[in-house]
């Protein structure tokens, strides 16, 4: 039997004002699935991009890439998850922004007691992000220095903390001096407030000249050349994301002039597409999290109903660390 639930869809692509909370059916899970009763998700940059189309989908469609909750339902063949677990997820298609869903079983992680929900929804999306960013795309290690963008966001936050624990220094680029000190207080050793200061310049100020081995980017376009000029010879420009529209065209040449310079575009879901790349990177974000090296920070909640509002807040940049919504 089908279940009545409440959702956030859109039913065409654009502003704020196409989130429309609508009542859903919802089907038993089918074979490998399991049906998740969400008690928090997570909100991140990847809705806007589907909201406003950049990233297509099928209309109509449920917004949403994480959440936690309890599973209250399990379809045939599902056999390491029960009805009661504790559960969390990062997982395509979208579908999150509802009081309930189904997902295939092999997306979905069980949760320690230690770990709590809220902390779940706020951390799968960019935890690992944050994990394939510094363990995988580059390997950050001791005595390297890194740019990190948006340094007070979600991803930012985790990526300073996490950074620091493997001894590398951190440089942000924040846009308040209320943003820089959240950003020092989680392991940021340099903060450039890029609304008054030349982010290119001061990089160069802090390291001598040297430059960085790498640049976590998720702006876009509006920092893609400058951030380019931050590098080493030999280093990488890791840009993950589209805040100011995607980057221009890029000849390869600009590479090779600036240094023989690594360019890559890394998605999370490539990274998490096998199930065991997904556990393992789940269990190393989950010992940096309970070792406390790392502190997922929630500096908002929204309810289910006001998810117009955390897109408007979260796109005008007046958001910390991570932010939920409850349904």
């Amino acid at each position: 039997m089908s279940t009545t639930v409440k959702a956030v869809r859109i039913h065409e692509p654009g502003e704020t004002d196409q989130l429309v909370l609508d009542e859903i059916e919802i089907a038993p899970p089918g074979p490998g699935e399991v049906c998740i009763r969400h008690t928090a998700i997570g909100l991140n940059f990847i809705d806007v991009y589907m909201r406003s189309g950049l990233y297509p989908l099928e209309l109509p469609h449920v917004l949403g890439m994480e959440g936690a909750g309890k599973i209250e339902a399990v379809g045939d063949g599902v056999v390491d998850l029960k009805i009661g677990d504790r559960v969390a997820y990062v997982s395509q298609p979208p579908g999150a922004y509802s009081e309930a869903r189904n997902i295939a079983a092999d997306r979905v992680i069980k949760l320690p007691d230690s770990i709590a929900d809220k902390t779940a929804a706020a951390m799968m999306l960019q935890g690992l992000t944050a994990q394939y960013l510094l363990r995988r795309t580059y390997k950050v290690k001791k005595g390297d220095t890194i740019l990190m963008h948006a340094a007070a966001g979600g991803v930012g936050l985790i990526v300073c903390q996490w950074a620091r624990a493997l001894g590398a220094t951190v440089i942000g680029t924040v846009g308040t001096d209320e943003k820089a000190e959240i950003a020092k207080a989680h392991g940021c050793d340099h903060t450039i407030i890029y609304t008054r200061e030349n982010f290119k310049d001061r990089v160069m100020e802090i390291t001598n000249g040297a430059g960085v081995e790498v640049v976590y980017d998720s702006i876009g376009k509006d920092t893609f050349d400058a951030s380019l000029d931050c590098l080493k010879p030999l280093g990488t420009m890791v840009t993950f994301g589209n805040a100011t529209g995607p980057v221009d065209p890029v000849n390869p040449m600009v590479l090779a002039a600036k240094g023989s310079l690594f360019l890559t575009r890394p998605t999370l879901f490539t990274y998490i597409a096998q199930r065991d790349d997904l556990v393992a990177m789940t269990d190393e974000l989950l010992d940096v999290v309970l070792s406390g090296k790392v502190k997922i920070e929630i500096g908002q909640e929204y309810p289910l109903a006001d998810v117009a509002r955390a897109h408007n807040d979260l796109e005008t940049r007046k958001t910390t660390g991570s932010t939920i919504i409850i349904p």
